[in-house]
């Protein structure tokens, strides 16, 4: 099981992946644009559906575990390990 950050951005013209980053601690997480607007979880459920698509999983293997209203989201995937997870989204 692994976890990732993403930093999302909703509204985008194209659902992509923009790469990695680090924030002010130093810390990786990965960018990520939706199309979906940030209303009624509609760009969460985007996210989730575009990263199980990326890493061909079901959808049931990822989970939100945190930043539900925050562009700072923390997914949990079950299936892969941190390293299978970089590899797959670079």
């Amino acid at each position: 099981m692994a976890r990732l950050v993403v930093r999302l951005t909703p509204k985008a013209a194209a659902d992509r992946v923009d790469g990695w980053d680090r924030d002010e601690q130093g810390r990786p997480y990965l960018k990520v644009r939706v199309t979906a607007p940030p209303i009624e979880g509609r760009a969460n459920d985007a996210l989730i559906a575009f990263l199980a698509k990326r890493l061909k999983l079901p959808k049931s293997r990822l989970s939100l575990l945190a930043g539900d209203t925050s562009r700072l989201k923390q997914i949990e995937v079950e299936g892969l390990d941190e390293a299978a997870l970089k590899a797959a989204l670079t």
